[in-house]
Formats: C-alpha cells, sequence, structure tokens
C-alpha cells in the first residue's frame, strides 16, 4: 500500500461536493479505499473503487444522487484515501475498514459470532468426538460449519447412537475403571474399559466420518448386511443393536430436514429488503446434508440497493469464516469477480458466486428467501411491540424520550463468596447480549454480602472507564436509563456514585418487590421521590420484570461459574510454571494436589512433563512456602 493522500488539500471552509472536487487533483486511476469524515472526523462511509479518480468524481457531481447519498456528501468535510495493489486488496481492506469502524452510512453485519463445528480428534488410540468452536487449533478432522448449537448438539447426540463413539476428555478417559453412564444407555461403545478394541472403534470412526462426509447410504447399507448375517447366525442381540443404530442414522437425516440432491458444498445466502430493514438467511449444505439455517439483520436503509447489501454482508460475513465451493446467492451483487477472488484467496481454492435461474439451486434459493422474508416480518413485528414498551417506560418513569439503551444491574453471590456483579443492555432491538458484563467484585474492605458496596463498586468500575473511553458519548455507549435491583438504598448509593463522577443527567429507578414479594407488586424508587407501583396488568411491569429477570438470570450464571470454578481450584494453580497441562500430569500421577504437595523432589522429577528446574519449583513453593 502506498501513504495515505493528504486529507486536507482544500480549504477547510469548504465541504459536500465542492470539497470532494478539490481532492481529484490528487487522485490517480489506482484501486484502494477512501473514506469520507464530518467536521469532528467521524467517519461517515467507507468504499471502495477499481479506479479511485473515476470513483470519487461521481460524488462529485451535484445532482443524481439518492437521498441517503446526498445527505452523506453534504455532511462530508474532509476525505482520506488509500491505494492498493490490486482491486481485491481493496475489497478486503473495504470490509476491515467497515468492521473496525462502524460508518454510519455503510451496510453493517451486527451478528458475527463464530459458528460451531464437530472434531473428531487424532492423536488417541481411541479418537474423541465433540463439538467445537473457535480457532481450529485442536488436532484432529472439523466437519461443519453448523448452524447453532443445538444443530451440533442434536447430530451429535443421533450420532452417539448410531456410532457409539466417546465423547468424554481424555484426562477422564485415561482415569476411568469402570464404564460410565453413556456406556450404560447404549450411547458409547467403552473403550476406555477395555469393551472394544482399537481395531473395531477406529472402523466406527471411519464410518462416522464416512457420513459426516455424506456417505450415508453406504453406512446403512453395511449395517442392514450385518444386521441380516447376526440374524441368520441367530445373534438376535446384536442384531437388535444394529437395527437401532439404523433407525438413529435415518432419524439424523430426517432432523436435518431436506438434503439437496445435486448441491454438494454451499451456503445458500437469500435477501429480503422491506422498510428499510434487511434480514439475509444462510443455509449451510456440506457433504449434501443441511447442517441447518441462520438468519441475520445488517445495518441497511429505506434507499440501500439489494446488491450493496448482498455485497456488504459477503465480505464481512466471510472475513472470518471459511467460505464453502460455492455461495448461492438471491441477487447478483456489482463486484462478483472481486468477490470471487477474495473468497478463493481466502479459501485457497476456487470459489463459485451463482445466482440461479432454474433447477434444484433456484428453489433452494427461494426456500431460504421464504425463510428470510417470514424471519424479516416477525422481527419488524416483534420490533414495533418494543417500540411500544419503550414509549410506556418513557411515560411510566417521566423520560424525556424511549431510552434507546437500558442498563439493568444485579448482584450474585452466596453469604458473601464469589461474589460478582452482572449488567445486561437493552434497547429498540431487544436484549443486546454482546453489550452484556460481568464484573468480579475486587473490594477487600467489603463486609460479606454488603449488597450497597457492591453495587457501589461495579457502578464506579463502570462508569470511570465511560468517562475514559468515550467522554464526549459519541459511540452509543452510555445508557438512557439505569435500572437497579434494589430499593431507596440501593438508589441512593448509585445516585451518589453518579455525582461523585459528574453525571447527573441519566434517570435512574430502584425495582423493588413489594410487601410479600410477590411478581407484579414492585415498587419502583427515583432519587428524591416517593416509591409507586405500576397496574397489575401493565405492559410496561411485565417488561420491567423481564429486564429484572434476565439481570438476575445473567447474574447468577456467572457466579455459578464463578463458583465452580473455584471448587476445581486446588493450591496447584498458584505454582509459577504450571498450566492446565502439567497439573493434569501431576493430578493423574500423584492423585490429588495434597499429595503433590507431600511428593519428595525425586518423585516430582518422575512426572512426565515435569523438568527437573519445574520439580525443584513446585517442591520449593510447598515446602518454603508451607
Amino acid at each position: 500500500m502506498t501513504p495515505e493522500a493528504p486529507s486536507s488539500p482544500a480549504e477547510p471552509a469548504l465541504t459536500g461536493h465542492a470539497l470532494i472536487q478539490s481532492y481529484l487533483r490528487v487522485l490517480d486511476a489506482s484501486p484502494g479505499v477512501y473514506r469520507m469524515l464530518d467536521a469532528q472526523a467521524r467517519v461517515l462511509y467507507v468504499g471502495k473503487a477499481r479506479n479511485l479518480k473515476a470513483r470519487v468524481s461521481n460524488y462529485a457531481r451535484p445532482s443524481g444522487h439518492s437521498g441517503r447519498i446526498e445527505r452523506m456528501i453534504r455532511e462530508t468535510a474532509s476525505m482520506m484515501f488509500l491505494t492498493t495493489k490490486t482491486e481485491t486488496e481493496a475489497l478486503l481492506l473495504e470490509q476491515n475498514l467497515i468492521k473496525q469502524l462502524k460508518p454510519r452510512y455503510n451496510v453493517l453485519l451486527r451478528d458475527d459470532k463464530s459458528f460451531p463445528n464437530i472434531l473428531v480428534t487424532t492423536g488417541h488410540p481411541f479418537p474423541q468426538i465433540k463439538k467445537h468452536r473457535g480457532a481450529k487449533s485442536a488436532k484432529g478432522t472439523y466437519y461443519g460449519p453448523f448452524a447453532s448449537a443445538g444443530a451440533v448438539n442434536r447430530t451429535l447426540n443421533q450420532l452417539q447412537r448410531v456410532f457409539l463413539l466417546r465423547n468424554c476428555p481424555d484426562s477422564q478417559f485415561d482415569t476411568r475403571t469402570r464404564p460410565c453412564l453413556l456406556f450404560q444407555i447404549k450411547r458409547c461403545s467403552g473403550p476406555c474399559v477395555d469393551r472394544i478394541s482399537a481395531e473395531e472403534y477406529a472402523a466406527s470412526v471411519k464410518d462416522a466420518q464416512r457420513f459426516l462426509s455424506g456417505r450415508s447410504t453406504e453406512i446403512q447399507e453395511a449395517l442392514a448386511t450385518q444386521m441380516m448375517a447376526a440374524s441368520e447366525a441367530m445373534e438376535f442381540e446384536r442384531a437388535a443393536a444394529l437395527r437401532d443404530r439404523i433407525r438413529a442414522l435415518t432419524q439424523v437425516q430426517t432432523a436435518q430436514g431436506i438434503n439437496p440432491r445435486t448441491v454438494d458444498e454451499a451456503d445458500i445466502v437469500a435477501l429480503h429488503l422491506e422498510g428499510g430493514q434487511a434480514c439475509v438467511q444462510v443455509f449451510f449444505i456440506r457433504a449434501g446434508q443441511n447442517w441447518g439455517n441462520r438468519d441475520f439483520y445488517p445495518r441497511a436503509g429505506a434507499e440501500i440497493e439489494a446488491a450493496e447489501v448482498l455485497e456488504a454482508f459477503l465480505g464481512q460475513f466471510y472475513d472470518t469464516k471459511e467460505p464453502p465451493r460455492q455461495v448461492i446467492l438471491s441477487h447478483p451483487i456489482d463486484n462478483a469477480d472481486l468477490m470471487e477472488q477474495a473468497l478463493a484467496q481466502k479459501l485457497g481454492r476456487k470459489v463459485e458466486l451463482l445466482v440461479p435461474q432454474r433447477g434444484e439451486k433456484a428453489e433452494l434459493v427461494a426456500g431460504a428467501a421464504r425463510n428470510a422474508r417470514e424471519s424479516l416480518a416477525r422481527k419488524m413485528a416483534e420490533s414495533s411491540a418494543q417500540s411500544k414498551l419503550l414509549a410506556g417506560l418513557a411515560e411510566a418513569f417521566a423520560l424525556d424520550g424511549p431510552p434507546q439503551r437500558i442498563e439493568v444491574y444485579d448482584n450474585s453471590h452466596i453469604q458473601g463468596t464469589n461474589a460478582v456483579g452482572a449488567m445486561i443492555v437493552a434497547g429498540p432491538e431487544g436484549f443486546m447480549k454482546n453489550q452484556y458484563r460481568k464484573y468480579n467484585i475486587k473490594g477487600d474492605a467489603l463486609t460479606p454480602g454488603d449488597d450497597f458496596g457492591m453495587m457501589k463498586e461495579v457502578l464506579t468500575r463502570r462508569f470511570s472507564r465511560l468517562l475514559k473511553e468515550d467522554p464526549d458519548r459519541e459511540k452509543g455507549l452510555w445508557p438512557d436509563l439505569l435500572l437497579i435491583d434494589g430499593g431507596a438504598g440501593q438508589v441512593s448509593a448509585v445516585q451518589q456514585i453518579m455525582e461523585e463522577y459528574g453525571v447527573e443527567d441519566i434517570p435512574m429507578v430502584g425495582v423493588a418487590k413489594g410487601v410479600d414479594r410477590d411478581h407484579g407488586k414492585e415498587e419502583f424508587h427515583r432519587p428524591g421521590e416517593r416509591p409507586f407501583a405500576l397496574r397489575m396488568n401493565d405492559p410496561v411491569l411485565y417488561f420491567v420484570q423481564r429486564l429484572r429477570d434476565e439481570a438476575h438470570r445473567f447474574a447468577i450464571g456467572t457466579h455459578r461459574a464463578k463458583r465452580a470454578k473455584a471448587v476445581g481450584a486446588t493450591p496447584l494453580d498458584e505454582v509459577p510454571g504450571v498450566g492446565a497441562t502439567r497439573k493434569r500430569a501431576l493430578l493423574a500421577h500423584f492423585g490429588s494436589a495434597k499429595a503433590v504437595s507431600r511428593a519428595n523432589l525425586a518423585d516430582l522429577k518422575a512426572v512426565e512433563g515435569i523438568s527437573d528446574a519445574l520439580a525443584e519449583t513446585i517442591y520449593g513453593f510447598f515446602h518454603e512456602n508451607g
């Protein structure tokens, strides 16, 4: 890449078309990426160009633009440019910048979670089959992606019934002396206690991999042949077991829905636009099987064309995901050749973008488009209901307008131990789970069970961070309303914190249960005002209850996870140089952390994976510090 072109060749007073016109003299026909910024240097739009000069000259024209583009041009106070060596590089850079900067006028994919896979491990005589999400760092063969954890779990559950593969981790497998419950209910063949030979187990692994590769018909025929042979040999128990495995295999295929006949590996991507909102439905076809679907709602606008939405979606969606050999689209995109090159570069082999007009592929797209249309209709109905609830909330609590960001706080602990604070966030789109935060309570001076003190610590950390990261409140991170689980005492404590930080313009409401602590008799507390209640059947009351219950659920879940981690903690966690792998090796060798602490130096050195120097460190830790 070449350095950025000067961002201010024009006079500072110039804006809009005149400003953009002034940049043309410093641009050439190179491919690259441009950014349009407002008077506060906030990025309005990021775009790519095969020819920067030609692309930018379009914005310099005083007419012929949509209302959205015209507004963007009027707000433009400066521009920045980056030239690239190739057009494909410009496309990739554009999508990276959009995800990083989130410009107001770009199409933005808001839900970008990773998808789960099924992993068949290697490096062990009896491979494990399990769900895997995230970087493919573990050794083994991956099958996926699946649309959701539920789709993976259903498939794994049936595969266990068919192929009887273990799902326990190596640490459990190596220490078992008797079969587990999965063996008793015929979900595992019991390799940990030698109930199956390595050769037989390897054959089952191979069959599972053949199924996940789309060769299920061969497996069913082989199982049917084995069942007939067992029946003829009057091995009726074995024949019944094989019959159950065939049924389970059929159930897997039924749960996957309609599997395509002529499509082996593809993503079906269909878009529906309505009322300035967009829904993209993605179906995952792998190994000739339907591995589920997922809907996405990219930020669009009333005047954005389908081609622009779909192109932006593809660039951002596959930025962190491996594309399939074919991507079958409901609408053509403008830069299909560049997108194919970018995806092929990522995959390391050819990727096709198709917009089918007839045949099975067109039928698959039509089905995905129907799902997108129905999903968007449900989403718009929910958004309408949510808007009414937010308006009702504003009226009930005398707010200036419907809140766009509600933060709800709660604490969880057991007699002060493993204390955590939790924050959930809700807005016009419902719960914003990617904005949830948990806080491990650190205050050493707190009295166990001091809810006021815990709430004070959480709010102090929250608002000190906000003032540091977004002092001008430009990033949409500041709440319009705080809901606190508690009464007048909690509200008073929160008000004190807010005053200390000079933040006194954010409304806060304490939600306390009534005298008999029943749902529906909540009292609401505001600073300096008498508590009040809402009608028992008021939809706003149910909405606040839902918010409070979600905060409570999140706080309890966080607390339980922390408590479970504490239960599994051992003194070995504090020894320098002893990580998870060496901790497992020591526990497997000695049986307990106490036995490790009492071991002599020679025994410590005998543990596989423990060097002489680390053995001395462990020995010194327990005998010098103990």
